[in-house]
């Protein structure tokens, strides 16, 4: 596997498994019903894709270095 692809596929996992347990741990506190983790690690999701628009490699939602970004150009 080409390594760009592997670190995005390393990049999205992560970043979907925190915005996941964050889901958790939110209902968890808040003491409601394990079902609102969805929506809670939907605008998790959402607001991570705005920041890293903002801040990462522009016009995408990646928070990997543009030189590793397989939106960047061709994979090696």
């Amino acid at each position: 596997m080409a390594s760009k692809f592997v670190l995005d596929l390393a990049e999205r996992a992560g970043w979907t498994g925190a915005e996941a347990a964050l889901g958790l741990v939110v209902v968890d506190l808040a003491n409601v019903p394990v079902w609102w983790a969805a929506p809670v690690a939907l605008v998790a999701a959402s607001a991570k894709s705005w920041v890293a628009k903002h801040l990462g490699r522009k016009g995408t939602a990646s928070t990997l270095p543009a030189e590793r970004d397989p939106a960047s150009g061709a994979i090696a």
